[in-house]
């Protein structure tokens, strides 16, 4: 074997070795894994979402939603879709610290939101929704119940 070959193929498998280390690493420090799961402590992994996780606490819908409930689809491809790429950007903006604070929500989460609205809250008001539907630019139900999930908004 050419000896540049084989000290090619070991400092690929160095680097290879330096990344995913790294990477289990950040996943480990970061709690990861608890972002697979349903409950909202994971979602105050990180300090800018404290105030919005203890808001959570002191809303309407605390003793019947949690994060996972009203943020992300409720169908099972949408949801680990979401939880994916929501995982990725959050990983991105809090290690480059490229976030706007306060957090903001994203037009494609904003969506996933007045779904989760409608899910349980459909029958309730569509006949407010049908009418919404005409609309070039509907109101959205946080337009008027913006601290139902959060608590008073201020």
């Amino acid at each position: 074997m050419h000896p540049l070959r084989s000290g090619s193929a070991v400092a690929v498998a160095v680097l290879l070795g330096a990344a995913l280390g790294l990477g289990f690493f950040t996943l480990f420090h970061a709690e990861g894994l608890s972002y697979l799961s349903d409950d909202p402590r994971a979602c105050a992994n990180c300090h800018v979402m404290n105030e919005v996780f203890e808001g959570w606490q002191k809303g309407p819908h605390h003793a019947v939603a949690t994060c996972n409930d009203c943020h992300v689809p409720h169908d099972f491809l949408g949801k680990w879709l979401s939880k994916g790429l929501n995982g990725f950007h959050h990983s991105k903006a809090f290690t480059l610290q490229d976030f706007h604070e306060p957090i903001q929500i994203t037009r494609r989460n904003a969506e996933a939101l007045q779904g989760s609205c409608l899910h349980c809250h459909g029958e309730f008001v569509h006949e407010v929704v049908a009418a919404q539907r005409a609309a070039d630019d509907p109101v959205r139900c946080v337009h008027c119940h913006r601290g139902v999930g959060h608590g008073a908004a201020e």
